[in-house]
């Protein structure tokens, strides 16, 4: 045999060897919310970073090529994260072997400091391609567009991609710029397949509604792993579930005529997902099978992860039992609920903001459904309880506003009404509006009254609402020139103000919110 003839032969071996089909197992979770302890639901409880330990180390072990991914929004949301940043969530993240983590908007709730240290931190990149913090010192460098892992013997291209809400709902300063979602998306996949790399993922914090977009619109993108939208995907036998919004995987037809593959793992750790993808030569998917796994109460703790939450939590258990109020039937939280219809969480929100505002002559009080982030059991309630519900530390301003602002304001809040965003606007006791959904979007609004009377479109009012609303979040922009009044009031204090001055909370909805034309 000649040498150029044993070169051909073994290149071409090189070439078949790489080009075989790969197969790999990601696991992957979204939205866990700082939800290091397990979550009750009906009689049992879900979750908790110790059970999840267990789960991903089984998996990781006997599934083909592991890959544990986070669709983000690990940040915010129980006393954990009040008291340490995130910087306890890496921890566990780390020792579960997290390879990579989609930017979630709640990750800049602190602004980017507190983001700066977790990723400091982490043993994972931080992706996010639709955003600009060169002109951030503090993140830069630390947040990339996309990254290259090692998987099988092959390299897999990981995209990240955050909301464009992101402005409007979270806090991530005047340095860090947002860029146009799908040129982003195009230019990071561009980049990886030209270093010759053809399976490429999606760690996604932009919604299971926007994710179906993006899988119809960009090129070369064959799994996305999503998140932001709260979404349970597959099937379930468990009563304690909510319906599945659609399959897992949900499968979209991508641009360059092969398949995208969507997945998401609802929220707070509650369910792991696990999808094994098998790949063509030719980096194509071929060929799936997965579904979210519950964390269930029978699935033992990891020890090292159960001793570190032990250790965790001795700072915060004095402040966590502390009780504070009472509540006879509970108040309820839920966010299919706060998004899109009265509420008695936030009727209580909405009271106690207004009772907070009064001194300095509020009439009214406006609580955006996406500051609801939980109910309250009945029972005693403790400082635990009410740090849930209000876990962002927002502080309660006073903004002069007119009649014309105020509508103005509702049409805002109802204009999505469908799509169960935060924006949807709850008001205080003596407040009613009624929004008909069989109007466009700007003119759904029909009545608005102030005590039995209709708010007059060219008087000035003065209107309680969350320093994050009243700066504009949510998109709330005719609030922009408005006269405000800071009080620098916590939002978790306002509550914990009024349940204290409330010995016993016992509320139902009365009529606040008045929906017509419903769709069934």
């Amino acid at each position: 045999m000649t040498l150029t003839r044993l070169f051909f032969l073994t290149a071409s071996l090189l070439v078949t060897a790489s080009a075989a089909p790969l197969t790999l197992t990601v696991l992957h979770t979204d939205d866990l919310h700082g939800r290091l302890e397990p979550t009750t639901i009906g009689q049992t409880t879900y979750g908790g970073y110790a059970r999840q330990a267990t789960l991903v180390k089984q998996f990781s072990a006997q599934d083909p090529n592991p890959l544990v991914l986070s669709g983000g929004d690990t940040f915010q949301g129980t006393l954990f994260y009040n008291v340490y940043q995130g910087l306890a969530d890496v921890l566990f993240m780390n020792l579960m072997g997290y390879k990579a983590m989609a930017v979630g908007n709640h990750e800049f709730d602190n602004g980017p400091e507190a983001l700066a240290k977790f990723a400091q931190k982490a043993s994972f990149p931080l992706l996010a391609a639709n955003i600009d913090i060169s002109a951030e010192p503090l993140l830069k460098d630390l947040v990339k567009p996309y990254a290259v892992l090692a998987v099988g013997g092959e390299k897999i291209g990981v995209v990240g991609a955050v909301t464009p809400d992101l402005p409007l709902i979270s806090s991530p300063g005047a340095n860090v710029k947002m860029l146009e979602l799908m040129d982003s998306l195009k230019s990071s996949v561009t980049a990886l397949q030209g270093q010759g790399i053809n399976k490429i993922i999606l760690v996604s914090h932009l919604g299971y509604t926007l994710e179906q977009e993006v899988a119809r619109s960009v090129p070369g993108i064959d799994l996305i792993v999503g998140g932001h939208s709260h979404t349970l995907l597959g099937t379930f036998t468990n009563k304690d579930f909510p319906a599945s919004e659609g399959p897992y995987p949900t499968i979209v037809n991508n641009p360059d005529g092969n398949r995208t593959l969507l997945v998401a793992a609802w929220e707070w750790g509650k369910v792991l997902g696990r999808l094994k993808v098998t790949f063509s030569d030719a980096g194509a998917v071929e060929a799936w099978e997965g579904n979210p796994v519950p964390v269930t109460a029978d699935i033992a703790e990891d020890p090292t992860a159960k001793r570190m939450i032990e250790t965790l939590s001795v700072p915060i258990a004095n402040l966590r039992g502390q009780v504070i109020g009472q509540t006879v039937a509970g108040l309820n939280g839920n966010r299919e609920i706060v998004r899109k219809r009265e509420s008695t969480m936030a009727n209580v929100l909405a009271d106690a903001s207004l009772a907070a505002a009064q001194r300095a002559g509020a009439t009214i009080a406006f609580v955006n459904g996406g500051g609801v982030r939980a109910g309250i059991n009945p029972g005693p309630i403790t400082f635990e309880e009410a740090i849930t519900v209000q876990p962002f530390g927002n502080s309660l301003s006073v903004l002069d506003l007119t009649g014309a602002q105020i509508r103005a304001a509702l049409e805002h809040g109802v204009a999505t009404w469908s799509e169960n965003k935060g924006q949807f606007l709850h008001v205080s006791k003596g407040v009613s509006y009624t929004f008909d959904l069989a109007k466009p979007a700007g003119s759904r609004v029909t009545a608005l009254t102030l005590n039995g009377q209709s708010l007059v479109d060219t008087q000035v009012y003065k209107v309680a609402m969350n320093n994050f609303t009243a700066g504009g979040g949510d998109g709330f922009t005719m609030f922009k020139d408005a006269k405000r009044l800071d009080t620098g009031t916590l939002d978790v204090d306002i509550l914990v103000n009024y349940l204290k001055a409330t010995p016993t909370v016992d509320v139902q909805n009365e009529g606040r919110i008045v929906i017509v034309n419903e769709p069934k």
